[in-house]
C-alpha cells in the first residue's frame, strides 16, 4: 500500500474555489504565503469548520467557509535567536492540542456502509463492479482486471452529464464533499472538477452558483488523496449530486471514476412517530466515546487506574521510534503478579496506527470492566479474579499521531499504517514458519522435529536488523509474560482470521493450518458469532472479498501471503494463540460511530477473553519436593504442537471439548501420562501431574555405556537468541538517545 499521503483541503468562497492550502509540516506543499518564523516558513496546518446558525434550504446559491488560523499563520514579525525558537515551539504544542479538523456534520457514511447501497445512484456505470454502491470513499478494489468488486463508481459514458447520487432518506444538512479516485492496479482514474447540485424530490434540481455561473470544485490530482470541499454556507435538501466536469484522461483512455463520502447532519423529521424505528447511535454505557491521541490516551487510562487502583496497573513495555511510551493497562485482583494457575490474556491494538477502532475499544473496555466491577457485575468480577489481563491500546503510536493529525476521514487509507520507519509491523517478527517447513524438509528422523518454541534466527537478533524497536519491545514483553491467548486487533474489513498467516511455498494465498485448527477456528466463530455486524446476515461486503461465504472466519494464509506476523510468531515462539480481528471496514471511524461500534463488539470482546478459560490446565511438580518444574514439556496425542510449563510449574492447554492423552516430560524426569477430558464448561479441566525424578544410579549407568541424557538444546538456543535480542535492543535504544541528545543541543 501507499506511505505518507498529503491530505488537500480546499476552501471555497460563493461557491468559487481558492488554490488548496495545505500544511508543509508533514512534507505538504502550500501555495498560500506563510508568515515567516525564526526564518522557516509555517502555515497554518488545520481548519476549524465554524458553526453556522443560517442552515439555507434548497433551492441555494450561497456557501461560506471559514476558519481558525493557527498562532504561526497569523503571526506577521520574524522573530530570531533563542525568542524564534521558543516562539515556534510553542506554535508546534498549541496546534498539537488543538488536534485534527473538526466538522460541524459528520460523514453520512458511504465509507462505513451506514449508507446503503440502495441509496446510491448514478447516470450510468460501466458495469456491476464499478456501479454506484462501489463510489464509496476508501473502498478497495479486486487484484483482477475487470474484478466484480471495482474501487470506485465509473460512468458509462464520457461526458459532463454524467453524476452520482447519494439519497440521504431524510433532510439533511450537507456541508461538505470528501472525493477520491479509483483505486486501482490496473487503471489511473479520478476526476479533476466536479459541480454539486441538490434537490429534494429529484425532479428539481439546484446547482451551486458563482455569481452567474454555476461553481465548479476542485477535485483529485492523484487517486488515493482525500481532497475536502466545504459548502460556505450548509444546504439543506434530502438528494445531493457530484457531477465531474474534467477527468484524467491518456488519449482514449481515462474514464469518469470517483470515491466519495458526504458531510451532513440529518435534520429531525417530525412525521416520524416511531421513534423507535431509527438506527441506535449511542451507548448506554457512560464511556469516553471519543478519538484519543497520545496524551488524552495516557490521561484516560490514569484516570481509569485512579477509580480502580485495586484492580488495575499501568505499564510501559518500551518506546516507539520516537519515544513515546507503549503503554499496558492491567486488569487483575492482583496486579503486578503472576498467580499461580492464573492464565495471562492479552489484547494488542494499533499494530497499524490508522486502524483507530481498536485502540479506542480497549479504552473502552477497560472503563467498562472498571466500572462493571464497581457495581459488582459478577461476569467481570469473576473474569477480574480468574484473569490477568492486559491491555495494549497503541503499539504504534508514531503512526496513530500521523494519522490522528488528519482526522478521521481524511487521512486515507494508508497514512500512519506504518511505524515512523516505515516499517509493517505486521511483517516484522521473525519468520519463524520458513524455519520449520525447511527443517520438516530437510528432516529424515521424524522424532526429532521440534513443533514449538522455536528460536528466533541469528541475523534477527543482531543491531542491524530491520526491526522496529515496538516490534522488539512486544517480543520482550511474550517473553516476560506467560500469555495463553491473545488477540490482535486490526481494521478495514469485518473477518477474523487465524493462523497460519503465511503460505508454505510463498503462494498469494493457500489455506495454511496449524496442528490446532479446530480450536483456532472454535476462537475464531466466538468472536464472530457474537458481533452484531458479522452476525448479520444481510451485511454487505466491505471491499473486495466477501466473508460472509466464510462465516466472518479464515485462514490468515487463505486470505493473503504475511511472512512474519505476530500470529504466527506467538503461535511457534510462546505457548500463546493468537488471531487477528478486522473490526470495521472504516479503518478510521468517524468519532460519531463509536458508541455504535462499542455496542457492537462489547460482547464479542468479553466472550473472547473468557475462552481463555476452555481447555485443561494444571501444575507440575517433582513429586518429592513438590516444588513446580518449569519448562515441561506437554503433548497432546494427535496435535503435533506441545506447549510448555511455565516459572512456577503451571501450564495451561487451550482444546476443544473431548478427550485427550497428555504425556508430560522433563530434563531429568520420567514422563508422565494420564488421560483429560474437556468439558462444554466455562471452566478449565484441571490435569496436574507429578513427576519422578530419574535415580542418580541410572544416571550413571547411562554415562556408565558412553550415553548422553537428552539435553533440551532448543529451550537453550531460544533463551541465547532471546537474550542476544534484548543486549541489542538496549544498544539500538543507546543510539538513538545520543542522536537525539546531540539533536536537542545543537538546536
Amino acid at each position: 500500500m501507499a506511505g505518507f499521503l498529503p491530505i488537500t483541503l480546499l476552501l471555497f468562497s460563493a461557491c468559487g474555489f481558492f488554490a488548496p492550502v495545505f500544511a508543509h509540516l508533514a512534507g505538504f506543499t502550500s501555495t498560500v504565503k506563510p508568515s515567516v518564523v525564526s526564518g522557516e516558513d509555517l502555515t497554518t496546518k488545520r481548519f476549524f469548520f465554524a458553526r453556522v446558525s443560517n442552515a439555507t434550504e434548497v433551492p441555494t446559491t450561497e456557501f461560506t467557509t471559514s476558519y481558525r488560523k493557527s498562532t504561526a499563520e497569523t503571526t506577521t514579525k520574524r522573530l530570531t535567536g533563542k525568542e524564534g525558537r521558543k516562539h515556534v515551539r510553542e506554535v508546534l504544542e498549541m496546534e498539537k492540542e488543538e488536534g485534527p479538523l473538526e466538522l460541524e456534520c459528520p460523514p453520512l457514511g458511504l465509507e462505513s456502509l451506514r449508507v446503503k447501497d440502495t441509496q446510491l445512484s448514478a447516470s450510468s456505470y460501466k458495469r456491476r463492479g464499478l456501479g454506484p454502491h462501489r463510489g464509496r470513499l476508501n473502498i478497495q478494489s479486486g487484484i483482477e482486471d475487470g474484478d466484480i468488486y471495482d474501487g470506485a463508481w465509473c460512468a458509462q459514458y464520457k461526458d459532463k452529464s454524467q453524476w452520482l447520487e447519494v439519497d440521504a432518506q431524510k433532510l439533511t444538512r450537507f456541508i461538505g464533499v470528501i472525493l477520491q479516485g479509483r483505486n486501482s492496479i490496473w487503471s489511473w482514474d479520478m476526476v479533476h472538477t466536479y459541480k454539486v447540485q441538490f434537490s429534494n424530490d429529484t425532479l428539481r434540481w439546484k446547482p451551486c452558483m458563482n455569481g452567474s455561473k454555476e461553481a465548479i470544485f476542485e477535485g483529485n490530482q492523484d487517486t488515493e488523496t482525500p481532497v475536502l470541499a466545504l459548502f460556505d454556507t450548509p444546504t439543506v435538501a434530502r438528494y445531493i449530486r457530484i457531477n465531474p466536469q474534467t477527468w484524467y484522461q491518456n488519449g482514449t483512455e481515462g474514464d469518469i471514476c470517483l470515491r466519495a463520502e458526504v458531510l451532513g447532519c440529518t435534520l429531525p423529521d417530525p412525521s416520524n412517530v416511531y421513534t423507535w424505528q431509527t438506527e441506535p447511535t449511542e451507548s448506554k454505557d457512560k464511556l469516553d466515546f471519543r478519538h484519543h491521541n497520545y496524551k488524552e490516551m495516557r490521561k484516560l487510562m490514569k484516570s481509569v487506574h485512579d477509580k480502580c487502583p485495586d484492580i488495575t496497573r499501568i505499564y510501559s513495555i518500551g518506546k516507539s521510534y520516537k519515544d513515546l511510551k507503549l503503554y499496558v493497562m492491567e486488569i487483575s485482583d492482583n496486579p503486578g503478579k503472576h498467580e499461580l494457575g492464573e492464565p495471562e490474556f492479552r489484547y494488542v491494538a494499533g499494530m497499524h496506527g490508522n486502524e483507530v477502532l481498536g485502540r479506542e475499544l480497549l479504552l473502552n473496555l477497560m472503563q467498562y470492566m472498571c466500572q462493571e466491577y464497581k457495581r459488582g457485575n459478577q461476569r467481570i468480577v469473576h473474569l477480574v479474579k480468574e484473569t490477568r489481563i492486559h491491555l495494549l491500546p497503541s503499539m504504534n503510536p508514531d503512526g496513530y499521531e500521523m494519522a490522528s493529525e488528519k482526522g478521521s476521514e481524511l487521512a486515507g487509507w494508508a497514512l500512519g499504517r506504518y511505524s515512523y520507519e516505515g516499517i509493517d509491523m505486521n511483517h516484522n517478527f521473525a519468520d519463524l514458519n520458513s524455519v520449520m517447513w525447511t527443517a520438516i524438509e530437510l528432516e529424515t528422523d521424524q522424532s526429532k522435529l521440534i513443533n514449538h518454541y522455536f528460536p528466533i534466527p541469528e541475523q534477527y537478533t543482531s543491531e542491524e536488523a530491520f526491526v522496529a524497536p515496538e516490534t522488539r519491545a512486544v517480543i520482550s514483553w511474550m517473553q516476560n509474560i506467560p500469555f495463553v491467548l491473545g488477540a490482535n486487533l486490526h481494521g478495514g474489513e469485518l473477518v477474523i482470521t487465524y493462523p497460519y498467516d503465511m503460505t508454505r511455498d510463498w503462494a498469494p494465498r493457500e489455506h495454511t493450518p496449524t496442528p490446532d485448527e479446530a480450536f483456532f477456528r472454535w476462537l475464531a466463530a466466538a468472536y464472530a458469532s457474537t458481533n452484531q455486524v458479522m452476525s448479520n446476515s444481510d451485511r454487505r461486503p466491505c471491499h473486495n472479498k466477501d466473508f460472509l461465504r466464510y462465516n466472518n472466519i479464515i485462514n490468515g494464509a487463505d486470505w493473503h501471503n504475511v511472512p512474519g506476523s505476530m500470529n504466527d510468531f506467538s503461535y511457534l515462539h510462546t505457548n500463546c494463540f493468537e488471531v487477528t480481528m478486522e473490526l470495521s471496514c472504516d479503518k478510521f471511524p468517524h468519532a460519531s460511530e463509536l458508541p455504535i461500534e462499542w455496542e457492537n463488539n462489547r460482547e464479542s470482546l468479553l466472550v473472547y477473553v473468557e475462552q481463555v478459560h476452555r481447555g485443561i490446565k494444571g501444575v507440575i511438580r517433582d513429586k518429592d519436593t513438590k516444588a513446580g518444574i518449569a519448562d515441561a514439556i506437554i503433548k497432546v496425542e494427535d496435535i503435533d504442537h506441545h506447549i510448555r510449563s511455565v516459572a512456577d510449574g503451571d501450564y495451561w492447554r487451550l482444546l476443544n471439548p473431548g478427550e485427550y492423552h497428555v504425556t508430560v516430560s522433563a530434563e531429568g524426569y520420567f514422563p508422565s501420562s494420564r488421560t483429560c477430558d474437556v468439558l462444554y464448561d466455562h471452566f478449565p479441566t484441571i490435569c496436574d501431574f507429578n513427576l519422578t525424578k530419574i535415580p542418580r544410579q541410572r544416571v550413571k549407568g547411562i554415562m556408565a555405556n558412553g550415553g548422553k541424557l537428552p539435553k533440551d538444546h532448543q529451550l537453550r538456543l531460544r533463551q541465547l537468541r532471546m537474550r542476544k535480542l534484548r543486549i541489542t535492543t538496549k544498544a539500538v535504544n543507546r543510539r538513538r538517545a545520543a542522536a537525539a541528545a546531540k539533536l536537542v543541543k545543537q538546536v
